[in-house]
């Protein structure tokens, strides 16, 4: 890689507030747990349960970030704003419309949902309960993921995680009020956190309602193309939440030491990944500006030097990894039959690093690009041809922890051969406004 790059100021301009704006969610998870944890085990094993429930339903529904930001950066980049404030507007019905379906399913089908994840007698009761009221959020939650998008899509990275950042404190400050200062408990903890999504996504919807547009009514053609595109990242996101459920019950299966060590690695994988999905976000909205511009050279040059960052990010996550293979377990257990699966697994979690830190980037390009459906694809059959058969295997004969993470390196590799073939191919690399790559 060159050292000076005239593509490195933008990317770093919109990549370091996405980092902050993505760390902002775990950070406050980790407040959140602090707190309940302090209530007691059953409490804490139920914001466990439901925190599992309300994370799956909130990834599914990221296609509302995802699928917008595509469509307002090429429509930005074509210098067509006022459109691009149109599909601001039509995002937001679509997520109130979502959200309102979601309270409604989520407390209808809460005890069946934490007899779903494994939960029984006080901590289950516990889960639902603090299910039914955190639901009463998820309208709020996700109008925040929609007006992310159109923010990304436009530029604007700051707003979002100012936004993101104030309403985490003051989630923190509201639940240690009801929690300790009202004293009520678990319940406490979800009335904090819908109160402070509702401000969140009331400051959200009016960045939506300010975007520059002709009408804000439901348009059909609109919301089919977002819904559309949004069936795509659900098909994507879902195939790779399943993989990782798979991998969780597998593990189960094998032993609590296994489960236990894979635990500890997914973890940490998840936190790295910020950095290279900030990366990622930097790449979909550079490539789907300058596509919307019709500069498809500068979208191709743009999206081979975050190829690059990524690569010497994952390289170096990957020998970090390495260096601290007999540190960084033991700060989370002290308990040896998980050192000794953890230490097994670890060289493979490293070797992970790379390839991922690819595939995150080539995601956010091909996403920029609008060419979801082909992502779907690739996404479904290296979850379901290549990682599923490799997990299964492992329990059948029994190759434990390793064998499952050596099914994620293949899932990974898979990943990387797929949609680094579309990469390469450039069918991807349609411009205009209204532009999107066939399959």
């Amino acid at each position: 890689m060159r050292a000076r790059n005239p593509h490195d100021r933008e990317i770093l301009r919109l990549a370091i507030p996405a980092l902050g704006a993505l760390a902002a969610e775990p950070l406050y998870l980790l407040a959140d747990t602090a707190i309940v944890g302090h209530l007691g085990t059953p409490q804490l094993a139920a914001l466990a349960l439901a925190g599992s429930v309300l994370g799956a339903v909130v990834a599914l529904c990221n296609f509302l970030t995802y699928g917008t930001t595509a469509q307002v950066a090429r429509l930005h980049g074509a210098g067509q704003d006022q459109r691009a404030g149109e599909i601001a507007a039509q995002a937001l019905w679509l997520a109130l419309g979502i959200g309102l379906a979601m309270v409604l399913a989520v407390v209808a089908l809460a005890d069946p949902l934490m007899a779903l994840v494994g939960g029984h007698g006080h901590a289950a009761d516990l889960a639902s309960r603090y299910l039914r009221i955190s639901a009463l959020g998820l309208p709020s939650a996700l109008v925040a993921l929609a007006a992310q998008g159109y923010l990304r899509g436009v530029g604007d990275l700051r707003s979002p995680l100012v936004v993101v950042v104030v309403a985490n404190i003051i989630n923190i400050g509201l639940e240690l009020l009801f929690v300790y200062g009202f004293h009520w408990g678990l319940d406490g903890s979800a009335a904090g956190t819908v109160v402070a999504q509702a401000g969140m996504g009331a400051v959200f919807a009016g960045a939506l309602l300010r975007a520059p547009a002709r009408t804000r009514r439901p348009n059909a053609q609109q919301l089919k193309s977002l819904a559309r595109m949004g069936g795509h990242i659900v098909v994507r996101t879902g195939s790779l939440l399943l993989a990782f459920v798979i991998a969780g019950a597998v593990l189960a299966r094998v032993g609590e030491d296994s489960l236990a060590a894979h635990q500890i690695a997914f973890q940490v994988f998840i936190f790295l990944a910020l950095v290279l999905d900030a990366i990622a976000i930097a790449g979909q909205v550079l490539v789907g500006r300058m596509l919307g511009a019709g500069n498809a050279d500068q979208a191709l040059a743009a999206a081979h030097r975050m190829l690059g960052w990524s690569l010497v990010g994952g390289c170096a996550l990957g020998l970090a990894l390495l260096a601290t293979k007999d540190v960084l377990p033991d700060a989370f257990t002290s308990d040896p039959a998980v050192l000794r699966c953890a230490h097994e697994l670890w060289p493979l979690f490293a070797l992970l690093q790379p390839t991922g830190a690819l595939v995150f980037a080539l995601d956010g390009i091909l996403l920029g690009a609008g060419d979801t459906r082909y992502l779907a694809y690739a996404m479904a059959f290296s979850a379901f041809a290549v990682f599923v058969p490799i997990a299964l295997l492992s329990l059948h004969l029994h190759w434990g922890v390793t064998g499952v993470w050596w099914g994620l390196n293949a899932l990974m590799l898979a990943r990387l051969l797929t949609i680094g073939a579309r990469f390469h191919g450039r069918r991807w690399m349609v411009v205009g406004a209204d532009a999107v790559a066939s399959v």
